[in-house]
C-alpha cells in the first residue's frame, strides 16, 4: 500500500515518531526509508516496549551479587547497650558549693550508651560471631536478621586480645555462612564486605586484598595479637564484626574498624584466627593465649647499628637478621626456660622466622604448658631452648 507524504506525516505523528521524534524517530526513519509498513504491522514493533523483560533469575548476576545473595541472609545487625557510670563534676563534690545549691541537684549516677555493629551466623542453631569491641561491657544485645526478625542475644564470651566475641540466640533453621581460607589468599584478589556501616543495614562494598600479614603494631593496635588482612573495600564504623568474603562467597575474615585515620584502607581478622578463638569461647567462655614474656625487635643493619651505638643497651649485636630479645620479664616462662637478653631467635617450633610478628604467630599457635623449642644464636653459637608458654596475663 502506498502512502502520500501527508498521510505518512500524520501516521508518524500518531506514533510519536514525527516532528520531535528525536533519536528513536530518526533511527526508525533511517531503517524504514525504503518501505513503510502499514499500521497493522506496528504492534509487533512496539511489543518489546510494552512488556517487562523476562530472563532466568540469575542470568545477569555477577560474582559479587551471587556472593551477597548467598551470604547476605546470614549477616546480622547487633545493637548493644551498656550502663556507664557518670563522673560527678568536681565543683559538685565541694561541700561549700553544695551548701548554696543543696543536695537536690539532678545528677544521674549512670547513663546508657548504645552502639551498633555487625556479625554473622556460624550455625543454624543460633551461634554468632562479631568483634569484642562491639559488645564490650554490654548488658543487653539485640540481634536483627536481614528478614527483619529480632532476637535477644547472650554474649557467651569475649577475647580482647584478638577482638573476637561470640553470641547465642534461641533460634533454629537459621541461614549460615561458609568459611574459606585466609592463609591461601594472594594480594589482588577480590574482597567483598557486608555489614551495617553508620547504621545503614545490609550495605555491600567491594575492593581487593591489598596486603596480608599486617602486624598489630603496623596497624596501630600493638596490644592485639592478630596478623591482619588489609583491604581497600570500604569498612566504616558499624561494619565491625561483619564478614569479608572472597569471590566464591566464602568468609575469609572479620571486618574491624580500628584506625579512624586509615582512609581507603580496611583491616580484617583472618578467618582461621576467628574460627579458633570462637570455638574456645563457645566451649570455655574464655581464651588462654600462650605467653613467653619477652620484648623483641626485628633485626636489620640499621637496628643493629643503633643498638651497638647505645651505651645503655648493654647488648652487642653481631647479626643483621633474626629477632633480638631485648628484655626478659622476671619470673616469666621465657626466663624459666633459659632465654636471655641478647639472644637472637632463629627458629620457633622448628620453623624459621624472619620478624617479631613471625615469633608472635608461632607462639600463638603453640599450647599453654607444652614444650616449645626455640633455637637462638647466643654470642655467635647456636643453642636450643625449651620453653613452656604460660597463659597471657589477664588485665585487672
Amino acid at each position: 500500500m502506498s502512502l502520500s507524504l501527508k498521510q505518512l506525516t500524520v501516521y508518524l505523528t500518531l506514533l510519536g515518531l514525527g516532528g520531535g521524534a528525536g533519536v528513536l524517530g530518526s533511527q526508525y526513519l533511517m531503517a524504514e526509508q525504503q518501505v513503510v509498513k502499514p499500521p497493522t504491522a506496528m504492534p509487533a514493533v512496539l511489543e518489546p516496549f510494552s512488556k517487562p523483560l523476562t530472563r532466568p533469575a540469575d542470568e545477569n548476576l555477577n560474582f559479587i551479587a551471587r556472593a551477597v545473595e548467598q551470604v547476605g541472609p546470614a549477616v546480622v545487625r547487633i545493637d548493644a547497650a551498656r550502663q556507664v557510670s557518670n563522673e560527678i563534676p568536681e565543683p559538685l563534690k565541694n561541700p561549700f558549693f553544695r551548701r548554696f545549691f543543696g543536695d537536690e541537684l539532678p545528677i544521674p549516677e549512670q547513663h546508657v550508651e548504645r552502639g551498633t555493629g555487625s556479625g554473622f551466623i556460624l550455625s543454624s542453631d543460633g551461634r554468632l560471631i562479631t568483634n569484642a569491641h562491639v559488645v564490650d561491657g554490654a548488658d543487653a544485645v539485640k540481634v536483627t536478621l536481614k528478614d527483619g526478625r529480632s532476637f535477644d542475644g547472650r554474649v557467651m564470651g569475649t577475647d580482647s586480645v584478638t577482638d573476637i566475641a561470640v553470641i547465642k540466640i534461641d533460634a533454629t533453621g537459621l541461614p549460615t555462612v561458609r568459611l574459606g581460607k585466609a592463609e591461601t589468599l594472594i594480594p589482588g584478589e577480590w574482597a567483598i564486605a557486608i555489614g551495617n556501616p553508620l547504621g545503614l543495614d545490609n550495605t555491600v562494598t567491594v575492593g581487593i586484598i591489598s596486603a596480608l600479614g599486617r602486624s598489630s603494631s603496623q596497624v596501630g593496635v600493638p596490644e592485639k595479637r592478630v596478623s591482619f588482612i588489609q583491604t581497600d573495600a570500604a569498612i566504616n564504623p558499624g561494619n565491625s564484626g561483619g564478614p569479608l568474603l572472597n569471590a566464591k562467597g566464602e568468609v575469609i575474615g572479620i571486618n574491624t574498624a580500628i584506625r579512624a585515620n586509615a582512609q581507603g584502607l580496611g583491616f580484617a581478622i583472618p578467618v582461621e584466627t576467628a574460627d579458633r578463638i570462637s570455638n574456645q569461647l563457645f566451649e570455655n567462655g574464655r581464651v588462654e593465649h600462650p605467653y613467653l614474656g619477652i620484648q623483641m625487635v626485628t633485626l636489620t643493619p640499621d637496628v643493629k647499628k643503633e643498638i651497638n651505638q647505645d651505651s645503655e643497651a648493654g647488648i652487642k649485636v653481631t647479626q643483621d637478621k633474626g629477632v633480638l630479645i631485648v628484655r626478659v620479664v622476671p619470673n616469666s616462662p621465657a626466663q624459666q626456660g633459659g632465654l636471655k637478653p641478647g639472644d637472637v631467635i632463629q627458629r620457633v617450633g622448628g620453623k624459621a622466622i624472619e620478624s617479631a610478628s613471625d615469633v608472635q604467630e608461632r607462639v600463638e599457635a603453640s599450647q599453654v604448658g607444652s614444650d616449645l623449642e626455640i633455637e637462638v644464636s647466643r654470642q655467635g653459637k647456636a643453642e636450643k631452648v625449651l620453653v613452656r608458654p604460660g597463659a597471657f596475663p589477664a588485665k585487672e
